[in-house]
Protein backbone atom coordinates (compact mmCIF):
# COMPACT_ATOMS: atom_id res chain seq x y z
CA UNK A 1 0.00 0.00 0.00
CA UNK A 2 0.76 3.55 -0.43
CA UNK A 3 -0.16 6.44 1.46
CA UNK A 4 -0.26 10.19 2.33
CA UNK A 5 0.05 11.55 5.36
CA UNK A 6 -0.84 15.60 6.31
CA UNK A 7 -0.82 17.85 9.32
CA UNK A 8 -0.10 21.01 10.26
CA UNK A 9 2.89 21.81 12.59
CA UNK A 10 2.09 20.35 16.51
CA UNK A 11 0.18 17.63 14.71
CA UNK A 12 2.86 15.12 15.72
CA UNK A 13 2.69 13.82 11.96
CA UNK A 14 6.45 13.16 12.14
CA UNK A 15 5.66 10.85 15.14
CA UNK A 16 2.62 9.07 13.66
CA UNK A 17 4.57 8.83 10.04
CA UNK A 18 8.09 6.75 11.95
CA UNK A 19 5.44 4.81 13.95
CA UNK A 20 3.50 3.61 10.39
CA UNK A 21 7.16 2.70 9.23
CA UNK A 22 8.25 0.70 11.79
CA UNK A 23 5.01 -1.08 12.06
CA UNK A 24 4.13 -1.96 8.44
CA UNK A 25 7.64 -1.82 6.54
CA UNK A 26 6.86 1.01 4.60
CA UNK A 27 9.52 3.53 3.41
CA UNK A 28 9.16 7.15 4.21
CA UNK A 29 9.53 9.91 1.20
CA UNK A 30 10.44 13.16 2.13
CA UNK A 31 11.04 15.68 -0.53
CA UNK A 32 13.06 17.23 2.24
CA UNK A 33 15.17 14.18 2.76
CA UNK A 34 15.71 13.69 -0.33
CA UNK A 35 17.40 16.85 -1.93
CA UNK A 36 19.33 17.14 0.90
CA UNK A 37 20.44 13.19 -0.29
CA UNK A 38 21.09 14.43 -3.27
CA UNK A 39 23.14 17.49 -2.51
CA UNK A 40 25.29 15.08 -0.43
CA UNK A 41 26.16 11.97 -2.99
CA UNK A 42 27.25 15.37 -5.31
CA UNK A 43 25.04 13.90 -8.16
CA UNK A 44 25.03 16.09 -11.31
CA UNK A 45 21.72 16.90 -9.95
CA UNK A 46 22.76 17.71 -6.31
CA UNK A 47 24.58 19.93 -7.60
CA UNK A 48 22.34 21.73 -9.24
CA UNK A 49 19.96 21.30 -6.30
CA UNK A 50 22.57 23.02 -3.80
CA UNK A 51 23.17 25.92 -6.59
CA UNK A 52 19.18 26.68 -6.74
CA UNK A 53 19.26 26.63 -3.01
CA UNK A 54 22.47 28.74 -2.42
CA UNK A 55 20.84 31.25 -4.55
CA UNK A 56 17.60 31.45 -2.63
CA UNK A 57 15.32 29.90 -4.79
CA UNK A 58 12.55 27.42 -5.01
CA UNK A 59 13.17 23.78 -5.88
CA UNK A 60 11.33 23.35 -9.16
CA UNK A 61 8.20 20.72 -9.20
CA UNK A 62 10.51 18.96 -12.60
CA UNK A 63 13.80 18.47 -9.87
CA UNK A 64 11.49 17.54 -7.40
CA UNK A 65 9.32 14.86 -9.15
CA UNK A 66 12.37 13.78 -10.75
CA UNK A 67 13.56 12.74 -7.07
CA UNK A 68 10.20 11.08 -6.48
CA UNK A 69 10.24 9.04 -9.79
CA UNK A 70 13.50 7.58 -8.51
CA UNK A 71 11.90 6.47 -5.59
CA UNK A 72 8.62 4.92 -6.91
CA UNK A 73 10.53 3.26 -9.87
CA UNK A 74 12.50 0.96 -7.42
CA UNK A 75 10.98 -2.24 -7.14
CA UNK A 76 12.54 -2.58 -3.43
CA UNK A 77 9.22 0.23 -3.00
CA UNK A 78 6.79 -1.20 -4.99
CA UNK A 79 3.60 -0.76 -3.09
CA UNK A 80 5.48 0.43 0.20
CA UNK A 81 5.79 4.09 0.01
CA UNK A 82 4.60 6.76 2.80
CA UNK A 83 4.78 10.38 1.43
CA UNK A 84 5.29 13.01 3.91
CA UNK A 85 5.14 16.59 3.01
CA UNK A 86 4.50 15.66 -0.48
CA UNK A 87 2.54 16.62 -3.16
CA UNK A 88 2.29 20.57 -1.39
CA UNK A 89 0.26 21.29 -4.26
CA UNK A 90 -2.45 20.42 -6.89
CA UNK A 91 0.35 20.03 -9.33
CA UNK A 92 2.52 17.97 -7.98
CA UNK A 93 -1.20 15.98 -6.84
CA UNK A 94 -1.60 15.12 -10.91
CA UNK A 95 2.20 14.73 -10.75
CA UNK A 96 2.55 11.61 -8.19
CA UNK A 97 -1.09 10.34 -9.88
CA UNK A 98 0.81 9.53 -12.95
CA UNK A 99 4.07 8.72 -12.04
CA UNK A 100 2.30 6.11 -9.84
CA UNK A 101 0.17 5.03 -12.78
CA UNK A 102 3.07 4.61 -14.39
CA UNK A 103 4.42 1.81 -12.23
CA UNK A 104 0.83 0.43 -11.88
CA UNK A 105 0.44 1.86 -8.70
CA UNK A 106 -1.63 4.08 -6.61
CA UNK A 107 -2.75 5.75 -3.61
CA UNK A 108 -4.62 4.05 -1.36
CA UNK A 109 -5.32 6.10 1.89
CA UNK A 110 -4.72 9.90 2.90
CA UNK A 111 -4.67 10.90 6.12
CA UNK A 112 -5.31 14.07 7.28
CA UNK A 113 -4.02 15.05 11.10
CA UNK A 114 -6.64 17.98 12.31
CA UNK A 115 -5.59 19.77 15.40
CA UNK A 116 -7.39 22.85 17.03
CA UNK A 117 -5.54 26.04 17.30
CA UNK A 118 -4.82 26.65 21.47
CA UNK A 119 -3.48 22.88 20.98
CA UNK A 120 -0.97 24.38 18.05
CA UNK A 121 0.14 26.75 20.36
CA UNK A 122 1.06 24.81 23.79
CA UNK A 123 2.34 21.94 21.64
CA UNK A 124 4.81 24.65 20.24
CA UNK A 125 5.77 25.92 23.31
CA UNK A 126 7.06 21.95 24.27
CA UNK A 127 8.85 21.03 21.57
CA UNK A 128 12.84 20.69 21.76
CA UNK A 129 15.71 19.03 19.57
CA UNK A 130 18.65 17.12 20.89
CA UNK A 131 21.63 18.51 19.72
CA UNK A 132 23.47 15.46 19.94
CA UNK A 133 20.95 12.84 18.15
CA UNK A 134 19.01 15.52 16.46
CA UNK A 135 15.67 13.75 17.65
CA UNK A 136 12.61 15.98 18.13
CA UNK A 137 10.63 15.78 21.04
CA UNK A 138 7.36 17.22 22.74
CA UNK A 139 6.74 17.17 26.33
CA UNK A 140 3.16 16.81 25.49
CA UNK A 141 3.64 13.90 22.93
CA UNK A 142 6.98 12.32 23.12
CA UNK A 143 9.13 13.22 25.87
CA UNK A 144 12.87 12.71 25.63
CA UNK A 145 12.73 9.88 28.48
CA UNK A 146 10.39 7.57 26.91
CA UNK A 147 11.10 4.01 26.95
CA UNK A 148 12.24 3.87 23.25
CA UNK A 149 14.63 6.97 23.68
CA UNK A 150 16.60 8.94 25.88
CA UNK A 151 18.62 12.07 25.59
CA UNK A 152 20.37 14.08 28.63
CA UNK A 153 18.15 17.46 29.37
CA UNK A 154 21.43 19.38 28.77
CA UNK A 155 21.35 18.15 25.37
CA UNK A 156 17.68 19.70 24.69
CA UNK A 157 17.13 23.32 23.27
CA UNK A 158 14.11 24.78 21.83
CA UNK A 159 13.99 25.53 18.78
CA UNK A 160 14.39 29.19 17.81
CA UNK A 161 11.49 28.81 15.37
CA UNK A 162 8.96 27.47 18.02
CA UNK A 163 6.98 30.60 18.89
CA UNK A 164 3.56 30.58 19.34
CA UNK A 165 3.49 33.24 16.51
CA UNK A 166 5.85 31.80 14.33
CA UNK A 167 3.86 28.47 14.64
CA UNK A 168 -0.02 29.98 14.43
CA UNK A 169 1.18 31.80 11.19
CA UNK A 170 2.42 28.01 9.92
CA UNK A 171 -0.44 26.72 10.58
CA UNK A 172 -2.82 29.23 8.89
CA UNK A 173 -0.59 29.05 5.83
CA UNK A 174 -0.75 24.79 5.77
CA UNK A 175 -4.59 25.06 6.36
CA UNK A 176 -4.84 27.52 3.00
CA UNK A 177 -2.51 25.76 0.70
CA UNK A 178 -3.30 21.77 1.88
CA UNK A 179 -7.30 22.44 1.82
CA UNK A 180 -7.44 22.31 -2.28
CA UNK A 181 -5.52 19.13 -2.38
CA UNK A 182 -7.47 17.25 0.43
CA UNK A 183 -10.56 18.55 -0.97
CA UNK A 184 -9.54 16.33 -4.15
CA UNK A 185 -8.72 13.72 -2.26
CA UNK A 186 -11.51 13.88 -0.57
CA UNK A 187 -13.42 13.85 -3.43
CA UNK A 188 -11.96 10.63 -4.43
CA UNK A 189 -12.65 8.84 -1.48
CA UNK A 190 -9.49 8.56 -0.25
CA UNK A 191 -9.44 10.91 2.57
CA UNK A 192 -9.54 9.50 6.09
CA UNK A 193 -9.36 12.88 8.92
CA UNK A 194 -8.33 12.25 12.52
CA UNK A 195 -8.35 14.12 15.66
CA UNK A 196 -4.76 14.74 15.91
CA UNK A 197 -6.06 16.80 19.61
CA UNK A 198 -5.60 12.96 21.06
CA UNK A 199 -2.69 11.18 22.67
CA UNK A 200 -0.28 9.95 20.01
CA UNK A 201 -1.35 6.34 21.24
CA UNK A 202 -5.01 6.62 20.59
CA UNK A 203 -4.14 8.34 17.07
CA UNK A 204 -2.11 5.49 16.27
CA UNK A 205 -4.39 2.82 17.54
CA UNK A 206 -6.98 4.41 14.93
CA UNK A 207 -4.33 4.72 12.33
CA UNK A 208 -3.24 0.92 12.88
CA UNK A 209 -6.50 -0.19 12.44
CA UNK A 210 -7.43 1.33 9.39
CA UNK A 211 -3.48 -0.06 7.87
CA UNK A 212 -4.50 -2.65 8.82
CA UNK A 213 -7.94 -3.54 7.21
CA UNK A 214 -6.41 -2.14 4.13
CA UNK A 215 -3.61 -4.87 4.40
CA UNK A 216 -5.69 -7.87 4.64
Amino acid sequence: MNLIIFGPPGAGKGTQSNNIINNFDLKQVSTGDLLRSEIKIRTDLGRKIESIINNGELVSDDVVNTLIRKIISDPKNFNRLIFDGYPRTISQVYSLEKLLKEFNQKISIVFSLNIDKDIVSKRANGRVICTRCFRIFNVYLNPSNSKNHKCEKKYLEKRTDDNSKTILNRYETYVAKTKPILDYYNKKGLLLEIDGNQKIVEIYDKIKGILENIRD
